[in-house]
């Protein structure tokens, strides 16, 4: 058991004042969530439109079986969000660290801010070069020509389909 003392010592020292500016900021941030959800539902446009009614995936249009084959532009656009979110995870340590880093190297003498500056420039080299290899891919090339393209298809599916019977067999045109 705990000596009475030292628990009402530590007791004494608590107080629920300490813990008033978190509770305050959860408050802020659930009033602000709430008040947005508000306005927007209050002041927002409700025009409906078989377009905004449809749903949206990653660009394309949803047409046709959820079977096909994807552009290799969707596979480039996920590993080119991949690397830049893997960028930002080791920036925010380089950069947390580095003043101290700089600060050690003075007072020591041996290079760490400088073996890291170098470091972290040669990762930012390597990431713009992956940047612009996508660019000149055309990975982000969304332009109307691939939204004619899959309005084409969608089309063409949809003659095909009018075109079977339930049975696999062409129906025949009278």
């Amino acid at each position: 058991m705990a000596d009475p003392a030292i628990l009402e010592e530590i007791m004494s020292e608590f107080s629920l004042m300490d813990w008033a500016p978190i509770g305050l900021m959860f408050l802020v941030a659930v009033g602000f969530a709430a008040s947005q959800l508000l306005v927007t539902q209050l002041i927002g446009p409700r025009k409906r439109t078989a377009t905004k009614l449809m749903p949206y995936e990653s660009g394309k249009d949803p047409v046709g079986s959820a079977r096909d084959r994807f552009s290799i532009k969707f596979y480039i656009v996920a590993v080119t969000f991949l690397l830049f979110d893997l960028e930002i995870l080791f920036m925010i340590p380089f950069a947390v660290a580095f003043k101290s880093l700089m600060g050690l190297e003075r007072a020591t003498g041996v290079l760490y801010g400088t073996v890291a500056f170098v470091g972290i420039m040669i990762f930012l080299v390597t990431v713009v070069v992956g940047l612009i290899y996508d660019w000149r891919k055309g990975a982000f090339d969304w332009s109307s020509v691939a939204r004619q393209s899959a309005k084409s298809r969608a089309y063409q599916m949809r003659t095909r389909h009018e075109l079977h019977d339930g049975t696999g067999e062409l129906k025949r045109a009278a």
